[in-house]
């Protein structure tokens, strides 16, 4: 299902839109939190509420989606975790702070590199978020795309990281990204 088909059927209130939303980015959303410092059940409360947030926003009318869905709900899941971990530093205290911020920084740098994937042409796109988001092996990509092996897949995905590393490097400066 294409972002433009799961918005209209999320905005006629079809659930099966959200179900499939659910299930296809279940593991690179709630791996943000798992990542930093969370719990299964913290990551899967997150991100029903990122759905939940969404769906709200579809349902009004006053979403404008500006990028991939998934990208939209990264971001408001990542925000969802920041606002819990700065709950949970208030309510623990300074060590925790400074663990979170160290997380936060490697948080924004993918959220540069999923705005810089999002940039990228179709296959590009494919490719790079099938193999390190998704961790779909050469062989599995290559089928999903049609390409003749996993070699053309390999070659691919090394010609697409060149090209979003030079994207990265001409839209950010180095202390935007770098350690």
């Amino acid at each position: 299902m294409k972002d433009h088909e799961i918005l209209e059927k999320v905005s006629r209130g079809d659930e099966s839109a959200l179900d499939y939303l659910y299930t296809k980015h279940y593991r690179m959303m709630t791996r943000i939190v798992l990542n930093n410092n969370g719990t299964e059940d913290e990551a899967k409360d997150v991100y029903q509420d990122a759905l939940l947030v969404f769906w709200q926003k579809a349902i009004s009318g006053n979403l404008v989606l500006t990028s991939k869905i998934s990208t939209y709900l990264y971001s408001i899941c990542l925000n969802l975790w920041r606002k819990e971990l700065d709950r949970k530093t208030r309510n623990s205290g300074e060590m925790v702070e400074e663990v979170t911020f160290q997380d936060f920084e490697r948080n924004e740098k993918v959220k540069i590199i999923h705005e810089c994937i999002d940039q990228l042409g179709d296959v590009c796109r494919k490719i790079l978020t099938y193999h390190y988001f998704d961790g779909l092996s050469m062989p599995d990509i290559a089928e999903k795309l049609g390409f003749a092996n996993a070699d053309t897949a390999k070659t691919k995905k090394y010609k697409c990281k060149k090209k979003l590393d030079m994207m990265i490097k001409r839209t950010y400066t180095s202390s935007d990204f770098l350690d």
